[in-house]
């Protein structure tokens, strides 16, 4: 017990470390190319400026509705999050996990045999793997209740932009990554490859999102993208339960069929039934889940 209790203790320290050698760059932060800090500020201002020169909805302002409270979010969920409590708690959970597997004498062949894999094949499986892992969570986050509750903070997006992206509730992280973890340390994924895929399918996240438009051809039917995801905001549509869930990739969807783009309508009305009542603010949107699933 006394080993989890130490790494739990240091992890706020080590984290909080790493976090500054990420923002002050470091001269013993070596790894700059690995650097999510301002690899996220990089990628947003790339769609702030395309959103800017080239809008799809020409009357949205550049500064649109919630646009500071979303970009609140992105470092918030990114960073803050992570200090205050999560990298900690995740560490203690993963060593757990790890012991477990030692104790059981678990011996990974698989990941061996992927780890002998070239680069380019080890990143396209991860990339495969964890956005079809990351399809069907998001399918429970609409289809499931309670776990609704909080991807209504999602939701609440009324004018659509890239920063709209990362706008969630920090319970989403703990659902994602505790159902993805498991298959991806048995099948050896390690950071590096995590690194690359998670940025690629940031751009991707950020795209969708983003007030542009870019005709993607037969590409369509494989990457996600902002006709195709703004449905998925739809206030009115056909599914109850949702729509294109995919996050990264779109081929879910058109195999499983809950693909739906009737038109490519910049203007579609965008939310849920009584958005209206929704809290505007961020505590009132970080307590709304659990105190509107009590009155039930």
């Amino acid at each position: 017990m006394g080993k989890y209790v130490d790494i739990f203790i240091h992890s706020f320290g080590d984290y909080a470390h790493y976090l500054w050698q990420e923002v002050t760059l470091s001269a013993s932060y070596k790894e700059w190319y690995a650097n999510y800090f301002y690899g996220l500020i990089f990628i947003s201002g790339l769609f702030f400026l395309w959103e800017l020169m080239s809008p799809w909805r020409r009357g949205q302002k550049p500064i649109r509705k919630d646009f500071w409270l979303d970009v609140f979010y992105m470092f918030f969920n990114f960073f803050l999050f992570w200090l205050i409590i999560y990298n900690a708690v995740s560490n203690v959970v993963v060593e757990v996990f790890k012991t477990f597997c030692v104790e059981l004498g678990f011996a990974n062949g698989i990941a061996l045999k992927i780890e002998s894999l070239p680069l380019f094949l080890k990143l396209l499986f991860a990339f495969v793997i964890k956005d079809f892992i990351h399809w069907n969570v998001h399918r429970l986050l609409h289809r499931v209740s309670f776990l609704w509750q909080f991807h209504k903070l999602h939701h609440s997006v009324q004018e659509m932009g890239f920063a709209a992206h990362l706008r969630f509730h920090w319970i989403e992280i703990v659902i994602y990554n505790s159902i993805q973890y498991i298959p991806m340390a048995i099948l050896g994924f390690g950071l590096d490859e995590y690194f690359v895929v998670h940025m690629f399918a940031l751009f991707v996240g950020h795209f969708n999102h983003s007030n542009v438009k870019l005709s993607l051809g037969p590409l369509k039917y494989i990457f996600n993208n902002p006709q195709m995801h703004l449905w998925h905001h739809a206030k009115e549509i056909p599914e109850k339960n949702g729509v294109n869930f995919g996050l990264t990739l779109s081929c879910w969807d058109y195999l499983f069929g809950t693909a739906y783009m009737p038109s490519e309508n910049a203007e579609e009305e965008l939310g849920f039934k009584d958005i209206e009542r929704y809290p505007k603010g961020f505590f009132g949107q970080m307590f709304y889940p659990f105190r509107s699933y009590s009155k039930k």
